[in-house]
């Protein structure tokens, strides 16, 4: 009976020690929400401002751009998929996972070949992991996010939508993300980055208002290098905001699920003291009982020897 109290009494030191670090990673994690939505909010003035110039730009004019442009027949595209660097956090990298996989089915059902880049570890550990192949990935940095980080992302995507596709190029570019909503809501998102529908675009920046009517413009040197000159601009900021987005929901993700683990915890450690007081209630019954019986066996003997 001994033992057993030992052995709770062991695992209850054990789960108290989870649950220290439990609750100071969802302190952690609570800290790093405040300080990731408010890069988010920073970010969508500009974002949309530059969306709102390439609306005029291509409404302005009459240039056959890959900013704006639809391939009649599209073959090929390109997805970039956000996960998260590292674990922790519930179901936020699974549940990108699993709407890459359904964007991919459809691009692929649609007759379309598709080309993955991942940012985090976890999607590259469950590409590599199933053996299937990456065009590019990136990692270290998901959970606190940098301008250059997305400049470093969108490098390979914007080569690869200004080349043809029979020099690999890719005619559509896709992202998928977590959206941040709320602290108890992110739900996983996917959209098409490039070509950009203009209606789409005029509906997020309140342009577009129907009987509107629209400013001429003049561009200098002309409309095709405006647009060259914002499309990187443009998809990284569409990037970087989406980087920001995710980042914020992993850290919310991570709260929640550090939060649940604790409490866990806690209803662990109940159920093994509880468990433990009554193998030592079982214990020092034991000892009294055996005491009990030492005690009457030392009486009859005492009486029989008087005999």
């Amino acid at each position: 009976m001994g033992a057993q109290l030992r052995v709770y009494k062991r695992r209850i030191r054990a789960v108290t020690a989870t649950k220290k670090i439990t609750k100071a990673m969802e302190m952690i994690a609570a800290s790093r929400i405040v300080k990731a939505q408010r890069k988010v909010a920073a970010s969508m003035p500009y974002a949309t401002e530059l969306t709102r110039a390439v609306t005029a730009v291509a409404t302005g004019s009459n240039t056959k751009h890959a900013l704006t442009t639809e391939v009649e027949q599209p073959t090929r595209a390109a997805v970039l998929l956000i996960t998260s660097d590292r674990g922790l956090a519930g179901g936020y990298s699974s549940n990108a996972i699993k709407q890459a996989e359904r964007l991919t089915e459809r691009l692929r059902g649609e007759g379309k070949d598709v080309d993955t880049y991942i940012v985090g570890r976890k999607g590259v550990a469950y590409y590599g992991f199933r053996e299937r192949k990456v065009a590019d990935s990136w990692t270290g940095f998901t959970d606190s996010p940098a301008y250059a980080d997305a400049k470093r992302v969108a490098g390979p995507l914007i080569e690869a939508i200004e080349l043809d596709t029979a020099e690999g190029g890719v005619d559509e570019l896709h992202i998928i993300y977590t959206e941040f909503v709320s602290m108890m809501t992110q739900n996983a998102v996917d959209g098409r980055m490039l070509p950009l529908s203009l209606e789409e675009a005029e509906g997020e920046t309140g342009t577009g208002t129907k009987g509107e009517i629209r400013p001429l413009f003049d561009f200098e040197p002309s409309a095709e290098d405006v647009l060259d000159a914002l499309l990187p601009r443009y998809v990284e900021s569409r990037i970087y905001n989406a980087l920001l987005q995710s980042a914020a929901s992993e850290h919310a993700a991570r709260r929640r699920a550090m939060k649940s683990a604790t409490d866990n915890a806690g209803d662990l450690i109940k159920s093994l003291s509880r468990l433990a007081n009554a193998a030592r209630q079982a214990e020092i019954t034991q000892e009294i009982s055996e005491i009990v019986g030492g005690a009457s066996a030392m009486a009859d003997a005492t009486a029989g020897s008087d005999k």
